[in-house]
């Protein structure tokens, strides 16, 4: 038996436990208890409601029959005292109506969906049998109402289909007579067409033989042009050949051998510096016998970037940098972004830069070799204003050149012989620098070094 939700059991508890339904309510009986319980809903105090209901007291009728109407069926079929409220204020707004469905003889003239509706709020006896009975009538009213909307449609298509047909005729006797039109003038047509292609052929004839006159003149006129490009193409190929001569000759007149005297005067000091360590690394007295005494002696060799790694140092030890430091002359080309990239990824570009330029410093300061660092150009929104530090060249990428294509740049302006030592993780610059006598070394081991400096 239900328990209501609030108070003691009302009059007709027991009716409802004794009747219920054996299907659901129609979709338009349910659609009418929820707005006659949606309507009756504010008359009703906070107090009075059920506590899944109090959160829509505020809502007007049209808005708790749109959110509430599943919340208010469910409250009206399982809390009595509810639903008895609900059905005193029907009661109040339609007294004869509930009156009449109590006495369980409903107006013959009244909606079956209103009486159906309001005998599931009051729950008279035999509440049951009026809504299957308000059901059943509002299915036949429906079906009624859909058999005359058939008929009405059936008529109308008839309607359509005669006056189809009557189009259709007089359509047909006007393609009829379109069509024998046309067949009269496709007969004309088709003597005008023969006669038009005899003199389309003579025309072709004429056109055959003006075409031809026109090939022979093309071709020898091709001739012609095609010579003249020749000779001009070898005119501006000497022209080009006579400038570029011209041209060589005012730059070594302009320059005269700075460049090569530079490079020659750097190798030479290479060798030099080579040389005294070599002196003083192996304690070598004076010379004081001549080279045919020493026949049978091994003389020792000159060391190169190369000939470090014979020392047994691993690839990733700090020591191997500072060995190829220690040699003449040595050159350290650093891959700027490669290095920041690997070493402090998330700071931005310039602290990047500030950072590593400032280690670089310090290790050149200590080392004494000369230190190069490139970063790429196309990283720059902007022109860098930065005053490079102390012992370190500071190089930018121009627009068009990457800064692996500069790096390759510098090591082939070294004259050969001179160590040259070029850091980066990259491969292809690796790989680049090395074909061209440099020692490359990876970006990490200069960061472990560094990190020995701070």
């Amino acid at each position: 038996m239900e328990q209501p939700a609030h108070g003691g059991e009302p009059a007709g508890a027991a009716g409802d436990a004794a009747e219920t339904l054996d299907h659901p309510l129609t979709e338009g009986v349910r659609r009418r208890v929820v707005a006659l319980v949606a309507d009756a809903f504010g008359g009703l105090t906070v107090a009075e409601l059920p506590a899944p209901l109090r959160q829509y007291a505020r809502f007007t009728a049209s808005r708790r029959a749109k959110f509430a109407g599943n919340a208010m069926a469910a409250a009206l079929e399982s809390d009595p005292l509810f639903r008895q409220r609900i059905g005193e204020r029907f009661k109040q707004a339609q007294p004869e109506l509930a009156g009449a469905v109590e006495t369980g003889t409903p107006p013959a003239a009244a909606d079956p969906v209103d009486v159906a509706a309001a005998a599931y709020v009051l729950r008279p006896a035999g509440w049951v049998k009026l809504v299957a009975a308000a059901g059943e009538e509002a299915l036949r009213v429906d079906a009624e109402r859909a058999d005359e909307a058939g008929r009405r449609e059936l008529e109308r298509l008839r309607e359509e289909l005669a006056a189809a047909k009557d189009r259709s005729r007089g359509e047909t006797e006007q393609l009829r007579h379109d069509l024998d039109a046309a067949r009269k003038e496709a007969e004309s047509l088709h003597r005008k067409l023969r006669s038009a292609q005899s003199d389309v052929k003579r025309g072709e004839a004429a056109m055959r033989r003006a075409q031809g006159e026109i090939d022979a003149a093309k071709a020898e006129a091709a001739a012609q042009v095609s010579a003249a490009e020749s000779e001009s193409r070898r005119l501006k190929a000497r022209l080009g050949e006579v400038e570029a001569a011209l041209e060589a000759s005012r730059r070594t007149a302009r320059e005269g051998r700075s460049v090569e005297d530079m490079r020659l005067r750097l190798l030479l000091d290479t060798v030099l510096d080579a040389a005294q360590g070599l002196r003083r690394e192996l304690a070598l007295p004076p010379v004081s016998v001549h080279p045919a005494d020493t026949v049978d002696a091994v003389e020792p060799g000159r060391m190169s970037p190369k000939d470090i790694a014979a020392r047994a140092l691993s690839e990733t030890d700090p020591a191997l940098l500072d060995q190829l430091l220690a040699l003449p002359q040595a050159h350290l080309v650093v891959d700027g972004y490669n290095v920041t990239k690997t070493g402090y990824p998330t700071m931005p570009l310039e602290k990047q830069r500030l950072r590593l330029l400032g280690s670089l410093s310090a290790l050149a300061a200590r080392s004494g070799a000369e230190v190069t660092c490139v970063f790429d150009g196309a990283e720059l929104a902007a022109p860098v204003l930065l005053a490079p530090p102390r012992g370190v060249r500071v190089l930018f990428s121009k627009p068009g050149v990457t800064a692996d294509e500069l790096i390759r740049q510098l090591v082939r302006a070294e004259p050969p012989g001179r160590p040259v030592v070029v850091v980066s993780t990259d491969r292809e610059v690796a790989d680049g620098v090395a074909k061209a006598g440099a020692r490359p070394v990876a970006s990490a081991l200069l960061l472990k070094r560094l990190s020995r400096l701070s």
